[in-house]
């Protein structure tokens, strides 16, 4: 197959709750064109379209469109899911609704939920093989057509077939299959064993669910904005974000649709990784902070954390390979209230894009973090993206004075902080919980601060965790779509063994690999995009025999085939590095086998994001203005600046506002700025303060 040349003209697009973010890039010319505009909820393909025609984007030169998109989270999360149908062994019907005996809260006795696939709708068929993959009952083909046919005339649009130890032997899962087929009136059939080789039915289960309900919806969505594309004069094929931090083509995408979920916040992490590695930041926490919520992953030694474990809510795992980002109901939206025990909660309920906080203008009336920010001086009305005006600062103080301040005695100036300062703690906190989660200290970190209110509240973040720098990209409000443009190609593989290492045949283990990573590149050069280099990565998710958790044990730096011993050894360092326990004297078993497949483009150059000839000379000619801040307790005559025209040079002290089109950066009183030569901003926590006193002089 002949490989299209090298994509010049490049455009990355991501769907975020509150905007639609588009970074454009001509390699040829150096130029970078950048938009953001209000997500269309209802249908984002308008929201796509808009933040193109802001762009000024001429679509008929245009080689590539690589697309984030939280269609399939949002659909999960909001449970607005297509009519589906489960099939499984007799018995085991439900197996999605016992879930596993864990409980949403420390502290609380129970959790509910409810399947997203009615009881109704899933049906039993006789079948069943054990767990070595050998038959105990065939399949009842008879059976299984009766049970699609009560399906199809219950109205359903996709089905699941999700049989007991189909991981080991699929043999019955692809002969109910080809049955359905014979049947079903469209291509919406998730086979449990396809998506997700892996062991432990309920997981597989539920992953297979939520691939089935979403892949109608994926499908009607990507079409429409392909077919709108094409429409403009767009001639090539567009790509589609995966959560795992890799791009598909939309012509695959519905296929596995459960693997978009998490598309956007994975987009992110991956455009950190890249400034990371082009700062010499490799150790990094990212908080991408947007209109709906707050984002945290992390990334060691300049690769992120992948899960296959991720839980997007409580009882929905979706065991597919994903970056591993964390959530927060914490965002610009964020609606804040006085509860019935009068304490102040700030989200997790959001204003989202429409109506979106009091200070866009457009019919919000609950008080929100933006604005907060607005009263604090912290925002101006004209320099916020997607205001629409007349709305006025007296209006937005007299709102948090009525709907907050009244409860919590306080005038509108004392309730904004305190919402900005429970909104902090709230971030803090989830930014804590994954680093104790992962054994890291914050110290070692740099805070990766981006989205439309990152910056903001980064630096004061940053002090409650102690990490010591915020590195601010030249693009925070736009990273998202950023991490499209520069994202690789990838392909994850997970397949159950289930095997005591002791029985474990070095060749026959290293024969999985090697499928593995065929299939992966067989899948990666049909895409039409050219690729600089392929990269493996293989690991073992292993555990002593007779424990239930797992541990990831990366298998990239040693020879292949691997001997038995060897893996023995580097597994008992990886659970000391993990417990600081040693079991030397426990045999190992090997529960996963996987491989993941990279194809790695070609670097673009960045340094055009912020067009050079905009900078000025000097930190005065680059100030704009003065303006009354609240910092620290009290409002200060703090110096705003506009980021575009900083020198690349730069150093200044705190207090600072630094404003550009797509975020706010708040530096506080006793913290200090400096530049790389790419335009790339670090936040010395403290540093000011500590200059001030003759520490460390």
């Amino acid at each position: 197959m002949t490989k299209p040349p090298l994509a010049q003209h490049v455009i990355g697009i991501d769907v975020g709750g509150t905007f639609t973010d588009l970074v454009m890039l001509e390699s040829h010319s150096g130029s970078v064109t950048i938009a953001k505009v209000p997500t269309t909820p209802d249908n984002q393909a308008y929201g796509v379209l808009n933040a193109l025609q802001e762009a000024d984007a001429d679509l008929s030169s245009v080689d590539l469109i690589i697309h984030g998109t939280t269609t399939t989270t949002n659909a999960v999360l909001e449970r607005k899911l297509s009519r589906t149908g489960l099939i499984t062994t007799q018995g085991f019907r439900d197996v999605l609704e016992l879930g596993r005996r864990t409980r949403p809260q420390a502290y609380g006795m129970k959790g509910m939920f409810t399947p997203i696939i009615p009881r109704n709708l899933r049906l039993e068929v006789a079948e069943r093989m054990d767990y070595a993959g050998r038959v105990v009952t065939p399949l009842d083909q008879a059976g299984m057509r009766q049970a699609v046919q009560k399906l199809l005339d219950a109205g359903c649009e996709s089905l699941v077939i999700h049989f007991l130890h189909a991981y080991a032997n699929p043999d019955h899962e692809n002969q109910a299959a080809e049955i359905a087929a014979e049947l079903w009136p469209n291509q919406y059939i998730t086979m449990g064993h396809a998506l997700l080789s892996e062991s432990r039915e309920f997981e597989r289960g539920v992953t297979a669910a939520v691939n089935a309900s979403v892949q109608p919806l994926l499908e009607r969505y990507i079409q429409r904005l392909v077919s709108e594309l094409k429409a403009n004069g767009y001639k090539s094929e567009m790509l589609v974000m995966n959560g795992n931090g890799g791009t598909v083509s939309s012509q695959d995408v519905a296929r596995e649709a459960a693997k978009t979920v998490m598309s956007g916040p994975a987009s992110g992490v991956i455009a950190a990784i890249n400034t990371g590695k082009a700062t010499n930041h490799n150790h990094l926490i990212t908080y991408d902070m947007g209109g709906t919520s707050t984002d945290v992953s992390v990334i060691r030694n300049g690769k992120p954390s992948v899960s296959n474990e991720i839980e997007i809510e409580y009882a929905m795992p979706i065991h597919v390979p994903m970056i591993d980002v964390r959530t927060v109901g914490a965002g610009g939206g964020s609606i804040a209230r006085v509860n019935a025990a009068g304490l102040l909660e700030v989200g997790p309920d959001s204003a989202g894009a429409d109506p979106g906080p009091i200070c866009y203008g457009r019919g919000g009336t609950e008080p929100t973090i933006s604005d907060a920010n607005m009263i604090l001086g912290r925002l101006e009305l004209t320099a916020v993206k997607s205001v629409e005006g007349g709305v006025s600062l007296d209006h937005i103080k007299s709102v948090f004075e009525q709907t907050l301040g009244q409860h919590l005695q306080m005038n509108a100036v004392s309730a904004a902080d305190a919402v900005v300062r429970v909104a902090n703690a709230k971030m803090a906190g989830a930014i804590r919980m994954v680093l104790v989660s992962l054994g890291a200290d914050p110290r070692d970190f740099s805070l990766f601060a981006f989205g439309g209110a990152g910056p903001l509240h980064a630096a004061a973040i940053a002090k409650e965790l102690g990490i010591p720098t915020v590195l601010v990209p030249a693009r925070p409000g736009i990273t998202n779509a950023l991490g499209c443009v520069v994202a690789d190609l990838r392909q994850d593989f997970v397949q159950t063994i289930n095997t005591p290492l002791a029985k474990m045949d070095a060749n026959s283990l290293h024969d999985v690999f090697i499928q593995q990573e065929q299939h992966g590149r067989a899948i990666i050069n049909k895409e039409p995009v050219d690729i600089d280099q392929m990269i493996v990565s293989r690991s073992l998710d292993m555990q002593f025999i007779g424990q239930t958790h797992i541990l990831n044990v990366n298998l990239d730096n040693m020879p292949m085939p691997a001997s038995k011993n060897a893996i023995q050894a580097l597994f008992e360092e990886v659970y000391f590095n993990r417990f600081r326990v040693k079991l030397d004297k426990i045999n190992a078993n090997i529960v996963n086998v996987n491989t993941s497949v990279i194809g790695k483009r070609k670097a673009f150059d960045l340094s055009q994001l912020i067009q050079p000839s905009g900078r000025k000379d000097s930190l005065e000619a680059a100030q704009i203005g003065i303006r009354q801040v609240h910092i620290g307790g009290q409002f200060i005559d703090t110096p705003i600046y506009q980021r575009e025209s900083l020198p690349l040079d730069v150093t200044l002290n705190g207090p600072a506002m630094i404003q550009q089109m797509d975020t706010t950066i708040l530096v506080e009183a006793d913290d200090t700025v400096s530049s790389d030569s790419e335009g790339n901003l670090f936040i010395h926590v403290g540093q000011n303060d500590r200059k001030a006193s003759g520490e460390g002089a």
